[in-house]
C-alpha cells in the first residue's frame, strides 16, 4: 500500500464525511471517493458503510484505521530521524520529564557515555504524557517515563521499581501518623492509582514537580509520589508518609519498536544495568 491512499482513508475515517475530508485534504470529493474505492478493491474488503445520509466504518475499517495511524506515524517519524541522522554531529535525543527520573538520569548517562556505541545526548524535557508522542513522531529516540503509558508501537524495559509515599501538608491531620493506607489518600481501587495521580495533575494544571510540591505544601492537595522524591526534595512544609499497600511506581526506558539504532540500544543497556542497584 502507498501512503497517500492511507492518508485519504484516515481523513475520511476521522471525519466520517467525504466532503469534509476532501476539504481537509485540499482535493475534490470525486478523486477522494475513487481513491477509497480503489483501496477497498486492493484490500478486498469494504472499509465504509455508506448511505445517502451517513458514513460509518466497518469492522475492517476500524482495524485499518488503528494500523494506518501507526504506519503513517512511523513513516513520518522515519523521515524526521533520517534528517536528524544526516546532521554532521548526530545526537541521541532522550525525552525525560524534569524531576521524574528517580534520580537515575546522571548514572544512566554516565554508563551510556562509556559504551563504544554512544553518541552525544540531547535531552528533550517534556510534560505529562508527552514522551510517547515524541517517540512516535520521531522527535526522540528514547524516553525515561513512569508506567502506565500507551505502548503502541513502542518497546520498553523496566529501569527501577519504587515504593510510593503520600505527600501532604505538614499541617494536615494525617501528617501526625507514621504511615497511611491507600484508602487514606484515594477512594479508588489500587489498579487506578496511576489514573488518580494523573487526574490530580490535570485538575490542578500541574506543569512540573516543584509546582506540585508547592500545592501540597499549601494544603491544596494530597497525592502519591515515588519514594525517591522525599530525599531529593525535602520541604519543611511537606510530610511524606509511607503507604505500604500502594502499588509500586515503575520507571521504564522506552523506544520505537522499529528502531535499529546501536546508540539507542546502548542507552537501553545503560538504563537497565541499574536494575537492583
Amino acid at each position: 500500500m502507498e501512503s497517500r491512499p492511507l492518508r485519504y482513508f484516515v481523513a475520511v475515517a476521522q471525519e466520517l464525511n467525504f466532503a469534509r475530508a476532501a476539504e481537509r485534504l485540499g482535493i475534490a470529493s470525486p478523486p477522494l471517493s475513487r481513491a477509497i474505492r480503489k483501496l477497498e478493491a486492493e484490500l478486498g474488503v469494504t472499509l465504509f458503510e455508506r448511505t445517502t445520509h451517513s458514513v460509518a466504518l466497518t469492522p475492517a475499517g476500524e482495524v485499518l484505521l488503528t494500523e494506518a495511524r501507526i504506519a503513517l506515524d512511523a513513516l513520518d517519524a522515519a523521515g524526521r530521524r533520517a534528517r536528524r541522522a544526516a546532521d554532521p554531529e548526530p545526537k541521541l535525543v532522550l525525552a525525560v520529564k524534569a524531576d521524574a527520573d528517580a534520580g537515575l538520569l546522571d548514572p544512566i548517562l554516565a554508563g551510556y557515555a562509556a559504551d563504544p556505541a554512544s553518541r552525544p545526548v540531547s535531552l528533550r524535557l517534556c510534560g505529562w504524557g508527552e514522551h510517547t508522542r515524541l517517540l512516535r513522531e520521531g522527535h526522540a529516540d528514547a524516553a525515561l517515563l513512569y508506567e502506565p503509558f500507551d505502548h503502541t508501537g513502542l518497546d520498553a524495559e523496566t529501569v527501577t521499581t519504587e515504593r510510593r509515599v503520600a505527600a501532604l501538608s505538614a499541617a494536615h491531620p494525617l501528617a501526625r501518623r507514621d504511615s497511611l493506607s491507600l484508602a487514606d489518600v484515594t477512594s479508588g481501587p489500587p489498579g487506578e492509582v496511576d489514573q488518580f495521580v494523573d487526574e490530580v495533575a490535570a485538575r490542578h494544571r500541574v506543569r512540573d514537580l516543584p509546582q506540585l510540591l508547592k500545592l501540597v505544601e499549601l494544603g491544596d492537595l494530597v497525592t502519591l509520589l515515588p519514594e525517591s522524591v522525599p530525599a531529593r526534595y525535602p520541604r519543611p512544609g511537606i510530610a511524606y508518609r509511607p503507604v505500604p499497600d500502594a502499588p509500586p511506581a515503575v520507571l521504564a526506558v522506552a523506544w520505537p519498536q522499529q528502531s535499529r539504532s546501536t546508540a539507542t540500544a546502548a542507552l537501553v543497556r545503560a538504563a537497565t544495568s541499574l536494575r537492583g542497584a
